[in-house]
């Protein structure tokens, strides 16, 4: 009897936790309009975006369609520049790094302006929509009320004028794809505005038919034309006239009004065709049956997890003012970090979606013509952290975009393979863009980093790896077996070590010192190259195994791994070292960790398998600091998540949502969260978001270690009790579970196919059967 009632308590305990989750909404919300930017609500169906400032007298809405880039294809390989390879390789293994590096500036870098000019393109902001208010009179504004639904994709403002209730609601929609915006008044014929539509450059609007439409092209660069796109506005109205004047719509004593925005650009050539379609098709629906498809449609992907730290209520603050009491007393409010989880996820739905982009720097949105770092994407971390939540966040299919955009690389990287290197496969650099771009960049300090290409192919083996997907595995194994023949066909043997290694290379963006004094970043075998070459390799035997292919050329890459260098290497001072050689670092805060890729997110170092190599991560942390950019605080919290110290981890939680506005170009200490919860580099970068959901993930379930553990990170602030429904394991698991006082209740492990798993709960591993699915 005693063991039943114990059950019965557990399982009340836990549909208690869990019906505490879902009375707690999620959502962002403010008590004033958006003064800037970084303020406005993110709205995006994947392709489309909207960010309104839900002004009372103006609203300014920022639009972005996530295809809309500069730029075009080009060919920016030096030809050449392989004939230099051997000089350079020989003033490397003289110990002359510095006239190596000078010499890969002349000779070995891409040809132009690489990332600086126009052929390599930006992301770009598709314009703005402006909503001019009339009142009848000059009253203030009271009960004002903005916010944003995460459970819905929803965002909304209300407040009163003049005794009237004035309402407007936003969003993109997942269902016509197109955005959509209502206005309405408590009243009859109390809505009075204008609506524009413009771009800071390259767009001309004009008024036809009673629709606003928006045409232009954009640089390329070249001699072909650029990238052109459609924007069209259209208003349907419950009472009241529309008129124009000029390029405005005129709105007059209407009572309800609904303006649908329709846009897209001729990337891959189809889009311009869809926009007059998309405007007519989703006239055809109400407004109630079209948002109810919308919420439909996200909520497939979104209600997959759900999960409740802490119990308590959700403070009554707005979420500004959230952010500063939750920095000034963390422990007040245990719902921001899921709420901040949850806001992740929401925004990788948003962002990117199956058939189009990956998300870039911005993920879709961007209020520039000239976005910071051209909103590309970078190889040498963030463009993988967007990646890393989505898998064990249940979002499977959101890696697909990326896998997509990876094709497109192989290419143009097998050219430059050969130009730079003459080898085999294919290789990409530092920064790509939608056009293929895969040389070095234009400074060998940074853009010589040659690990691109094998951390991309991490990213597309997770998805493998969680999906278990065989048919997806046959159609990336040519781009996995591509990346591992040109590392295999480049690297040589280093003098004085005996190791196979990359030469010439970087640890990306860090600078050491020589023994001379001078400085360099140009080097032979950086800690990174080692890892990942080694794990690629070894991710190309399984794959041409399970595949049964590819047999000789398996046996040629694991003879090779026999030759490679150790996952780390333990420096005098006990830190993992970056490099081959135990260089100082001229930065010991560097904003980058890329030695310690082998911890995350790769599994190369473990605390159980490797625990002196984890150890020197450890002081490797410890010296790098928990400051930093938004991105580089996000990556040590998964460091620490791995580590296994959840009370560090969550300290790096704390640190990263520090409030700020800052929007200069940082590289420093002082990243953080702009009041709509997006993170600040500064400026705004969106892998801070992500890299962060992918961390609070780490710290309560992990998969990588050849076993499912949960709650192998849990600080001490969130054991009073918890839940975790729907996260995502490696196997293709769904893994149910809830914990009191720090130690797990409950579980369910989740498989479409019945089997045992390996399970670590409660400190100890055990076998445990699957439940079907």
């Amino acid at each position: 009897m005693n063991r039943y009632r114990y059950l019965f308590i557990l399982a009340f305990l836990f549909s208690v936790i869990t019906a505490s989750a879902q009375n707690k909404p999620l959502k962002l919300w403010y008590d004033k309009p958006a003064a800037r930017w970084e303020e406005t609500l993110p709205l995006g169906n994947g392709r489309l975006g909207m960010m309104p400032t839900s002004g009372v007298d103006e609203d300014n809405i920022t639009l972005n369609d996530i295809t809309l880039w500069s730029g075009a294809p080009q060919d920016a390989n030096n030809y050449e520049a392989y004939k230099s390879l051997p000089q350079i390789r020989g003033l490397l293994a003289e110990g002359k790094n510095d006239e190596a590096q000078a010499l890969i500036d002349k000779n070995f870098i891409c040809k132009g302006v690489g990332s600086g000019g126009v052929p390599f393109g930006c992301y770009q902001t598709l314009g703005d929509l402006l909503l001019k208010f009339n009142y009848a009179e000059n009253a203030a504004a009271s009960e004002y009320v903005r916010q944003l639904s995460l459970d819905n994709a929803l965002a909304s403002v209300s407040f009163k004028r003049n005794g009237v209730t004035y309402k407007r609601e936003y969003f993109t929609s997942f269902g016509s794809d197109v955005s959509i915006i209502k206005l309405s008044a408590d009243k009859p014929g109390q809505l009075n505005f204008s609506i524009a539509l413009s771009r800071p450059e390259r767009g001309i609007t004009a008024e036809k038919n009673g629709c606003l439409e928006m045409t232009g092209q954009l640089a390329s660069g070249t001699n072909a034309g650029g990238m052109k796109y459609i924007a069209k506005v259209k208003a349907q109205l419950t009472g009241g006239t529309q008129s124009h004047d000029g390029n405005k719509l005129i709105i007059k004593n209407a009572t309800e009004a609904i303006i649908y925005i329709s846009a897209g650009t001729d990337f891959r050539g189809t889009g311009l065709n869809k926009v007059d379609a998309n405007l007519k098709a989703v006239q055809k629906n109400s407004y109630a049956t079209e948002k109810a498809a919308h919420i439909a449609k996200f909520q497939k992907l979104f209600k997959r997890v759900s999960v409740e730290i802490g119990g308590g209520s959700a403070p009554e603050e707005t979420t500004d003012k959230r952010l500063v009491t939750f920095h000034q007393n963390p422990d007040a409010d245990k719902f921001l970090p899921v709420l901040f989880y949850q806001f992740g996820r929401y925004l990788s739905i948003c962002s990117t979606r199956v058939g189009l982009l990956p998300p870039n720097l911005q993920g879709l949105w961007a209020n520039q013509i000239q976005t910071p770092w051209n909103g590309d994407y970078h190889l040498d971390v963030n463009i993988q952290m967007n990646q890393w939540p989505v898998e064990a966040a249940n979002l499977s299919e959101l890696n697909l975009p990326l896998a997509q955009l990876v094709k497109g690389m192989v290419e143009p990287g097998e050219r430059t393979a050969k130009a730079y290197y003459n080898a085999d496969g294919w290789v990409a650099h530092v920064i790509t863009n939608v056009w293929g771009f895969t040389e070095p960049g234009e400074s060998a300090s940074w853009g010589v980093t040659k690990a691109g290409s094998g951390w991309l192919c991490n990213n597309l083996w997770d998805h493998y790896a969680f999906s278990q997907d065989k048919k997806y595995l046959a159609d990336i194994y040519p781009i996995l077996k591509g990346s591992a023949q040109f590392y295999s066909s480049m690297l040589i043997k280093d003098d004085k070590s005996g190791w196979l290694v990359t030469s010439p290379s970087s640890s990306p963006e860090n600078t050491f010192y020589l023994p001379n004094g001078k400085t360099a970043s140009i080097c032979v075998g950086p800690t990174i190259d080692n890892q990942i070459i080694r794990e690629l390799f070894g991710n190309v035997i399984t794959a041409a195994k399970l595949l049964g292919k590819d047999a000789a050329f398996a046996q040629a890459l694991a003879a090779k791994l026999k030759q490679l260098p150790p996952a780390g290497q333990i420096a005098k001072d006990g830190r993992l070292m970056e490099w081959l050689e135990d260089y100082k670092e001229t930065d010991p805060q560097h904003r980058h960790i890329s030695h310690l890729y082998g911890l995350y997110p790769a599994s190369l170092i473990t605390p159980e398998a490797t625990p002196d190599l984890a150890e020197a991560c450890k002081k490797s942390l410890d010296v790098r600091g928990d400051d930093g950019p938004s991105w580089s605080i996000a990556y040590k919290l998964l460091f620490w998540a791995r580590l296994k110290d959840g009370n560090r981890a969550y300290k790096l939680f704390k640190e990263i949502m520090k409030p700020t506005t800052r929007t200069d170009i940082n590289y420093g200490a002082g990243g953080g969260i702009y009041p709509n919860l997006l993170s600040a580099g500064p400026p705004f970068q969106i892998d801070g978001n992500f890299g962060t959901t992918a961390g609070i993930g780490e710290m309560l379930i992990q998969s990588h270690a050849g076993f499912i553990e949960l709650l192998p990170a849990i600080p001490d602030s969130w054991k009073a009790s918890g839940t975790v429904k729907g996260a995502k394991a490696r196997g293709n698991y769904i893994v149910n579970f809830s914990w009191l006082n720090g130690k797990v209740v409950s579980y369910k492990v989740i498989s479409s196919r019945p089997g045992k798993v390996k399970l670590k709960i409660n400190g100890s591993l055990k076998t445990v059967n699957t439940v079907k699915s």
